[in-house]
């Protein structure tokens, strides 16, 4: 275990220490699969490329037990080779599976959510008879992608927050031909102390310092940390409880974020949506809203910097803007909200018309419609003859 740590410090620039004793632990509790209850997640994620996600993978590869890369995997091909005992799997571009451009995948985002637990099966109907077939889902999947991944895989993770290395930070160079051969014999060496372990791992119960849900994600961690001794178990108890008070703010974060986007967007509403607002005006609008934590954010309410600070995780940035009066200030552009609010607020989505209701008829709200009068413009529509649009 302190081989294998130290093996995997070389290759990859990990957040935290904690970090890496959890990263170890993932990869020894994937060659005792067979006896879990639960296939805790590993979220490897980053806000942009170049974080070394790949490389995560990458060592993962050459140290899981049974790994499976999944990038260009049909999911008929990962229902099928799950089994008793089932591969690791290694999902990169995983934002291509649960984000906006996800398009048909929702077999395999079914499956992800499904195998963390043991006896989730996936009914199919298969085969000539064209019976219903149970097919296991249960299997560890590390995941890696840009920006968070869906709280339905987030609540069941490892979460490793990864950034981009600092000028200082080295690492070895990742070669296959003498890297792969080194982690592979750690790998072997794991698979002979853990495989004849695996009926004692199923009957140990340890004690957690988490509670739910993630206690269930951290179990099978802690279990390996008991089974080799030592500092790890201290070691172990100590990365869960950092990690997940972690999560803990980043949620709480996440969800004050996605509560600034919706008070902005209804500032702009207030205002017309005008095309930008300046950034005082903006910050003046949010503290006035008695409800809202702006007038109480840090020490003496929201200014300017925090407002840029925690709209920058969405891509949006204050910049110069000319106003009417032919004068300069830093403003927000309603432009650059438009993509986050789709995202992460989006508006409820209208009524759908009752029978034999139209929604022409709907928008004249009760009146009569009348009938068409005049002569048909002559030229092209949208021409300087033709009809002009309707707002």
């Amino acid at each position: 275990m302190d081989e294998l740590r130290a093996a995997i410090g070389r290759y990859v620039v990990l957040p935290s220490e904690e970090t890496l004793t959890a990263v170890t632990l993932w990869v020894a509790a994937s060659h005792i699969q067979p006896a879990l209850q639960h296939a805790p997640r590993l979220a490897v994620v980053g806000p942009t490329k170049g974080c070394g996600k790949s490389r995560v993978l990458d060592v993962l590869h050459e140290t899981v037990h049974k790994p499976m890369m999944t990038v260009n995997t049909s999911p008929a091909v990962v229902f099928r080779v799950i089994g008793e005992d089932p591969p690791t799997l290694l999902v990169d571009e995983a934002d291509t599976i649960f984000g906006p451009k996800a398009g048909d995948k929702e077999d395999l985002r079914g499956l992800l959510n499904a195998g963390h637990q043991r006896n989730r099966p996936a009914w199919r109907i298969s085969g000539p008879e064209h019976k219903a077939t149970a097919f296991p889902t249960f299997a560890m999947a590390a995941l890696a992608g840009i920006g968070d991944l869906p709280d339905t895989i987030m609540d069941r993770a490892v979460v490793l927050r990864m950034q981009k290395r600092k000028p200082g930070e080295r690492i070895a160079p990742f070669r296959s031909r003498y890297s792969v051969p080194e982690l592979n014999a750690l790998r072997d060496r794991l698979t002979a102390w853990l495989a004849p372990l695996r009926s004692t791992a199923e009957g140990l119960v340890p004690q957690m310092p988490v509670e739910d849900r993630a206690a269930d994600t951290w179990e099978p961690l802690v279990i390996v940390a008991d089974l080799a001794g030592g500092h790890w178990p201290s070691r172990a108890r100590a990365a869960c409880l950092a990690m997940t008070r972690n999560e803990v703010v980043q949620d709480e974060q996440t969800t004050l974020k996605t509560r600034l986007l919706r008070d902005i967007r209804r500032v702009f509403e207030q205002q017309g949506d005008q095309e930008a607002l300046r950034s005082h005006d903006l910050l003046a609008a949010l503290i006035q809203d008695a409800e809202a934590p702006w007038a109480e954010y840090g020490t003496k309410g929201l200014n300017a910097y925090h407002l840029a600070n925690l709209l920058r995780d969405f891509g949006i940035s204050p910049a110069n803007h000319r106003f009417e009066n032919g004068r300069q200030a830093k403003a927000y552009a309603r432009n650059q909200f438009l993509d986050a609010w789709a995202r992460y607020c989006p508006d409820p989505a209208p009524p759908a018309p009752a029978d034999g209701e139209t929604v022409v008829a709907r928008r004249a709200q009760g009146k009569p419609l009348s009938p068409p009068t005049g002569t048909l413009p002559i030229g092209p529509p949208g021409g300087p003859a033709g009809p002009r649009p309707t707002r």
